[in-house]
């Protein structure tokens, strides 16, 4: 079960790995999501205190997301009694209500599709993966964490808004960017566009190297 686990890893730029699962909040398949970019999570476990401090997190950046087009969707290889276990207890205990659905993939099957167990860290507990879908349906990112350390939302946030700035505008972000920051322009792909590019208005640095406001 290990081997197979570990050869499932997705690919950028190719089809997210479809699934069926039951979750929180019903029955779900990744393709009828479709027309929404999706934002998949992996927890380690339920009843932990990382993953207490994360799935907070994530309630705290849902209507955000929401507001951007996006699904957030998380998952462990926990039951879906211990899900709703644990979602009334951070309810009753911290005062934060989870308003997204949580996977549950005892069998491992969607871990399997999408690497989530890191034997070297737990063969039994996915690692804190985020996998980022567009709208087509294509992994667009990925984001690997430890068992041990939780992930910063405004990262999250921010790549999000990248990629979706990126379709918009054909154009690629810089380092360290942040919505509103300069972006990118492709670099020209001939002598004569490479001449033209330094006419065309954008802020240069030298013929490979533009921005501009979008």
């Amino acid at each position: 079960m290990t081997e197979e686990i570990c050869t499932g890893f997705p690919a950028l730029g190719e089809p997210a790995p479809d699934f069926e699962a039951e979750t929180t909040q019903g029955p779900m398949k990744l393709s009828d999501q479709k027309g929404k970019w999706v934002v998949l999570f992996s927890h380690p476990a339920d009843f932990t205190p990382v993953c207490t401090t994360e799935f907070m997190a994530f309630a705290a950046i849902h209507d955000e997301l929401s507001a951007l087009n996006v699904k957030l969707i998380g998952l462990s290889v926990d039951s879906i009694s211990a899900h709703l276990a644990w979602i009334r207890n951070i309810r009753e205990k911290m005062g934060v209500t989870i308003p997204f659905p949580v996977i549950a993939d005892l069998n491992m099957k969607v871990a399997a599709k999408y690497g989530m167990i890191h034997p070297a860290q737990s063969s039994t507990a996915a690692v804190r993966c985020v996998f980022f879908i567009d709208d087509k349906g294509i992994m667009r990112a990925m984001i690997y964490y430890p068992l041990q350390n939780g992930r910063f939302m405004p990262e999250i946030i921010r790549l999000v808004k990248a990629l979706q700035t990126t379709d918009r505008n054909k154009i690629s972000t810089p380092a360290n960017w942040q919505p509103g920051d300069k972006v990118v322009i492709p670099p020209p792909k001939t002598a004569v566009e490479m001449e033209k590019r330094l006419s065309e208005g954008y802020e240069c640095k030298d013929w490979y190297l533009c921005f501009k406001k979008v």
